[in-house]
Order: structure tokens, then sequence, then C-alpha cells
């Protein structure tokens, strides 16, 4: 009797160990820092910390790891972004929870932040509004580094208010989350208000981009030119704030003018307009009349 002949299954992934499978993700990303990325993707959907990496580089990674981690690449070289694929994104002291129902935290945002915090610094309990939560960014940063203020977030978003207190159980449990539209059934009143909403006009290319492309279209557009969503907030805020409380916007970097002309006549006073590190507008606020 013959032996019988063992038939390698074609369909096996080959096995490689962590850093080869790095090399070849490396090649295949579409960015400029492709081993940094590499390195998120292979760390995050692993779960291992910096310090596995270099004391297991050499590991050989299973099928299975592999199978993930191939899935995960096709997902960032088709566009998505890493923080979609890896279901967090850092933002100022936390990581925080996202998905495609939100928009991934960008850095720059961090300014409205600081502004805000800058405004109500003298205040021994300030209250403020974040208004299109999301993820609960803005509002779960501004607790964590302000903890006796009074913190009240809205989105209209069933789902991102979801996302959002996922969050909130994390960093901040003490924000309360509403779902309505902008300031709607909020009376305040307010020793401040921020907001990130929708700015970017209808049929703008940078929506089909891969940074954009994946993210939820009603957090990113508005109508006419992109400032709808803006000058609402500015209309409604004035009823909502506190004499001398303070209303900050993040915006485009070409809406500063538009923005500040709204402020100036809803009666806002000290009106400016703030740059990021590149040097673009990026936040405008205004001081509510005594």
């Amino acid at each position: 009797m013959k032996p019988a002949i063992l038939i390698q299954n074609p369909t096996q992934v080959p096995q490689l160990s962590a850093e080869q499978w790095l090399q070849h993700a490396a090649r295949k990303l579409p960015v400029n820092d492709t081993r940094r990325e590499a390195r998120a993707l292979l760390l995050g959907v692993l779960q291992r910390p910096m310090t596995w990496l270099y004391s297991h580089g050499d590991s050989l990674l299973n099928e299975a790891e592999i199978q993930r981690l191939d899935q995960a690449l096709h997902r960032r070289v088709q566009g998505e972004p890493l923080a979609y694929i890896l279901g967090r994104k850092p933002f100022w002291d936390m990581e925080l929870q996202v998905s495609p129902a939100v928009l991934c935290p960008r850095p720059e945002t961090e300014m409205l932040v600081e502004a805000c915090l800058e405004k109500v610094a003298e205040l021994a309990s300030p209250t403020i509004a974040d208004l299109g939560t999301g993820s609960g960014a803005i509002a779960l940063a501004l607790a964590r580094a302000c903890p006796a203020a009074r913190l009240i977030a809205t989105d209209i978003s069933p789902e991102a208010l979801s996302v959002a207190k996922r969050n909130a159980r994390q960093w901040a449990p003490g924000v309360q989350l509403l779902q309505t539209s902008w300031l709607q059934g909020l009376t305040g009143p307010f020793d401040a208000i921020v907001s990130n909403p929708p700015y970017i006009e209808p049929g703008n290319p940078w929506l089909d981009s891969d940074g954009t492309r994946h993210e939820p279209k009603a957090a990113l557009v508005a109508g006419a030119h992109g400032l709808a969503d803006l000058f609402s907030i500015i209309g409604q805020a004035p009823a909502r704030l506190k004499p001398d409380g303070w209303l900050l916007l993040e915006h485009g970097h070409d809406q500063s003018a538009a923005v500040q002309a709204a402020m100036k006549k809803a009666g806002f006073h000290a009106v400016e307009t703030r740059l990021d590190t590149a040097g673009l507008a990026r936040v405008t606020l205004g001081r509510q009349p005594y």
C-alpha cells in the first residue's frame, strides 16, 4: 500500500513574522509615513503595546492574525481612515471610540477646547454647551480639563450619540448628552457655547478625498457655501448665553470673514479669529454683551 501523499492547502496563508508583515504593509500603503501606519495597523489589530514589537518582531504570526491584518490593510489601501479600522482615535488626553457615524476627531479641533478653557478659566463652575458633539471629543476634553464645569452636549444623530455615550462612560460620565438640533430645547443660560459644525459647501471635491470619503456627510456638509449651520448657531446663541458669555466656532480656513460679520451682526463683541499651527483661520469667537 502506497503512503498517502499530503497536499498542501493552496489557500493557506504563508507564515510571516511581525517584522515581515510590517515590511509588506509598508510597500502597500498609499501614505507618506508608511512604516508608522503599518505599525499602527499591526499593533492596533493585534492589540499589542509598542514594546511587544521590539521584543517579538521576529515572532511568527498565526494564520488568523495574518488574515485580520491583511483585511485591515486592504481597507486602509482603499482609503478608509485608520481610526475607523481600529475603532478609536486619540484626542486631548483620551483615546476615543469612533465609528463611521461620527467624524474622526482632528488635532486642530483641540484649539477650540483650548480657547474655551481660556475664556472660562476664572469661573468657579462654568456651564458649557457643545453642539454637534459627534464622538463627544470636545465636551469630554472640556469636562476632563475643567472638572467643576457643567457640560451639555447635543447631536441630532442617534448613532453619533451612541458613540458619544460610550466615550462619556469611560472618560467623563458627568457630561449630559441630548438628542436635538443645535440649541433647540436648551434654555441655558451658558457661560460658553462651542461647536465644530458642518462647514463644507456641497460639491467640494475634498469630500471625495481619502481623508473624508468614508466620513458621514451630514457632519461635514452645510448649505449656503458651507455657512448655513454656522449662521444658524450664531442666530440661536445670544438667547442662550449669559451676559458676557462666549460663542466659539470652528470653521473652514476661508470662512472667518463671513463668520466674524455674522457674529457682529448678532451683537457679539470682542470678535476674533485664531489661526492653527499651519497659519490657517480655524476658530472664531465672540462675546455676548452685558
